[in-house]
């Protein structure tokens, strides 16, 4: 069993409590001295005592589970690239700021990212040729997201019930879906050959009519019915859920109210316990899937990283859907791998070597700069409206674990694990990334000095000066 160090997590559950050392030692049938150790780091979480943490406080062990801090310590590389003095702040440092005080890293981070929404609204209003605030409302809903482990338990759930409760089947959601819309809500489902360009549904609410482009794949009509059903009669948990946080604008909310109903839809279509089940048999081969239920391979890889329901819990995914240019258009994520903001990605990621291979599954074990490795597979996507001459939208679908989690993958099967020297050492983006000698780098890292001589030339774009680093 690996060794559990949780003592900032029992600090604050502890005085949360009002008990003190002493309170909490008896209760558990420890020394008071052994408690102060565990607290502060210096012993592990034994079996017994984690047993009787749970009993006493009614919590679920996973709560002192090891917590995934990458995402953390990218976004704090950002905030803090340099400490008082001007030297660089260590990662050690970081990791023991997430480690034992994650609240005040999250804090720092939020700080952060107002700070530099302020400094790029001002750089827009004095003409500068920045773009707009990197933090949009699209980025505040993906971290919210991302919080929940891109999981909401009552929602999947409910989603879950309403599917048996209609009656789908696997091949004929869309038809009892239909029916239902029809017959509980009196709502028409309505081919729409005139429909706008580049519009794939819409519903008049005065009409109980929803329209759909005539170009809609019969997955995706599914999916638009899902959804409104899921602004029919899942509002209250959606309301539910957004009233966990305060959000900056209604337009913010609004975008996090769609991204629940999708959310309650893909719960639907596919629902958690027989989707589980076929990704535990079919060893998650997303191909196979997307062929067993009969959506795309889009679907089932978004559908793969929500698989996080407690007691039944699939491999944590990270899925990403990415253009040619490298603009991520979907990031979700039930893990802690993390792309910067900032510098772009990064061009060793196998996700952009699939353009190159149209409809073929490219496997990678990537290592980031923290050491943590990841298996990635992915393939590229083709979609267009239909007709000759129409444009097409081509993506890149990226899946992506941790190395200890792969195994469960048929894509690892004839791959050595192990070998930590033939993983290809990718970073979360050029300005937080902190390989100094990698060629493809394409922006000198955050808050390391160059080393600038006239007299010598390299191979690597941005030489560091190590020297200056150091002191």
């Amino acid at each position: 069993m690996e060794k559990v160090f949780a003592g900032g997590r029992l600090k604050r559950l502890r005085q949360d409590r009002g008990m003190s050392q002493v309170d909490l030692a008896r209760v558990l049938v420890i020394s008071p001295s052994y408690l102060n150790q565990i607290e502060h780091d210096t012993r592990p979480l034994t079996v017994p005592v984690l047993v009787r943490l749970t009993e006493v406080f009614g919590i679920d062990p996973t709560f002192f589970a090891p917590q995934d801090s990458a995402r953390q310590l990218a976004e704090l590389r950002e905030a803090l690239p340099a400490g008082p003095a001007g030297s660089q702040v260590s990662a050690a440092d970081l990791q023991e700021l997430v480690s034992s005080m994650p609240e005040i890293a999250e804090a720092v981070i939020g700080l952060y990212r107002r700070h530099r929404e302020v400094s790029e609204h001002l750089e827009t209003v004095t003409d500068s040729r920045t773009d707009s605030p990197t933090t949009t409302p699209h980025e505040l809903v993906r971290d919210f997201f991302y919080r929940h482990q891109n999981y909401f338990d009552t929602l999947d759930r409910a989603a879950e019930a309403s599917a048996k409760e209609i009656g789908t089947r696997r091949g004929d959601v869309r038809r009892r879906l239909r029916d239902h819309l029809a017959e509980a809500h009196g709502i028409r489902v309505v081919a729409d050959h005139e429909a706008a360009p580049g519009e794939m549904h819409h519903y008049e609410q005065s009409q109980r009519t929803l329209y759909f482009s005539a170009n809609l794949k019969g997955g995706q009509q599914a999916f638009r019915m899902a959804t409104q059903l899921a602004f029919l009669e899942a509002q209250p948990l959606i309301d539910d859920l957004l009233d966990t946080q305060v959000w900056e604008d209604g337009q913010t909310r609004q975008l996090a109210r769609i991204g629940l109903a999708n959310h309650f839809a893909g719960a639907f279509i596919l629902p958690y316990t027989p989707f589980f089940q076929a990704a535990e048999r079919f060893r998650y081969d997303v191909e196979l899937l997307a062929d067993h239920f009969g959506v795309s391979y889009e679907t089932i890889a978004h559908r793969l990283s929500t698989l996080q329901r407690p007691g039944l819990r699939g491999v944590p995914f990270i899925f990403v859907r990415v253009d040619r240019a490298g603009n991520i258009s979907k990031r979700q994520s039930a893990t802690s791998f993390h792309f910067s903001r900032s510098g772009g990605t990064c061009p060793l990621w196998n996700v952009y070597e699939s353009f190159a291979a149209p409809g073929r599954m490219i496997t990678q074990v990537a290592e980031m700069p923290d050491g943590q490795r990841y298996l990635w597979v992915a393939r590229s996507s083709t979609r267009s409206r239909g007709g000759y001459g129409q444009p097409a939208k081509t993506f890149a679908i990226g899946l992506g674990c941790e190395i200890r989690q792969a195994g469960r993958l048929v894509y690892a099967d004839g791959l050595n694990l192990n070998d930590r020297s033939s993983a290809m050492p990718i970073g979360p983006g050029c300005k937080t990334c902190d390989r100094p000698r990698c060629p493809q780098r394409a922006a000198p890292p955050i808050g390391h000095p160059l080393a600038v001589d006239e007299n010598r030339s390299t191979f690597v774009p941005y030489p560091l000066d190590v020297r200056s680093a150091a002191h």
